[in-house]
């Protein structure tokens, strides 16, 4: 298996089909790519439209409420894939063709690299002149911490090398926010480089920006990435689910 492709969900029943379907029979011989969804314990219909397209299907079982990186986490046991892409359900790749034809390229040649960060926008429905300018700043500050190698990628999609992922023991599973940070900056303590790519676009629901604003979102993610640095635990006590 060359790719494991892994979509943490809870109570995602209005998008996650919309992502799903993507995902063809085709698309899945061409690239050999397994397609698993990773649920936090959704009762609504989210595990039963999962189940209409997924491979591989994880349900957690603690009463507790589980954090996103356990979620990760719980796919990546069951991913046989060389390559793991950890994608949120409430994104979509820009071109779902160059999406895995840059992924498989980067599977093969370039070996250099342990992980790949991603640039993220908006969907074309829903972006505001504001989020354009949102996105071209921080994309651009994900691509110098990156190039200064520090470790940095968005949570809303990262990919990583099976191998590199299992040397740092997956995600921080007891941080509710700055986890997809934490794990980008433990790759590169590794020696490994993370190469920030340009070639393949994630467009994203701007949602958790409509309900809290730009200002009020980065001043958590910065205070979650301070504490994951210093402290290593996150600020945030439960990450809330915007839907």
């Amino acid at each position: 298996m060359n790719i494991s492709l892994i979509i943490p969900t809870y109570f995602e029943e209005n998008l996650l089909e919309q992502l799903l379907k993507e995902f063809t029979y085709e698309l899945k011989q061409k690239y050999n790519f397994e397609l698993i969804v990773s649920d936090g314990g959704s009762t609504d219909a989210t595990i039963s439209i999962a189940k209409k397209y997924v491979d591989k299907l994880v349900v957690k079982t603690k009463e507790e409420r589980q954090t996103i990186a356990e979620g990760r986490n719980d796919g990546a046991k069951a991913a046989e894939g060389e390559v793991l892409v950890f994608l949120n359900a409430d994104c979509m790749p820009k071109n779902i063709i160059d999406f895995f034809n840059f992924i498989e390229d980067w599977r093969v040649n370039g070996k250099k690299y342990g992980a790949v960060a991603c640039k993220v926008t908006a969907f074309e429905n829903e972006v505001l002149l504001r989020d354009k300018i949102f996105y071209l700043l921080h994309n651009n500050y994900v691509r110098f911490l990156n190039f200064i190698g520090v470790g940095m990628g968005r949570g809303e999609c990262q990919i990583v090398r099976w191998n590199v992922f299992d040397e740092v023991n997956g995600y921080n599973s007891k941080l509710v926010g700055g986890e997809d940070f934490d794990l980008y900056r433990r790759i590169t303590k590794h020696h490994h480089k993370i190469l920030y790519s340009t070639k393949i676009v994630i467009k994203e629901s701007p949602r958790r920006f409509r309900k809290y604003g730009y200002l009020k979102t980065l001043w958590y993610w910065t205070l979650n990435s301070l504490y994951v640095i210093f402290k290593n635990k996150s600020v945030s006590k439960e990450w809330e689910a915007i839907r």
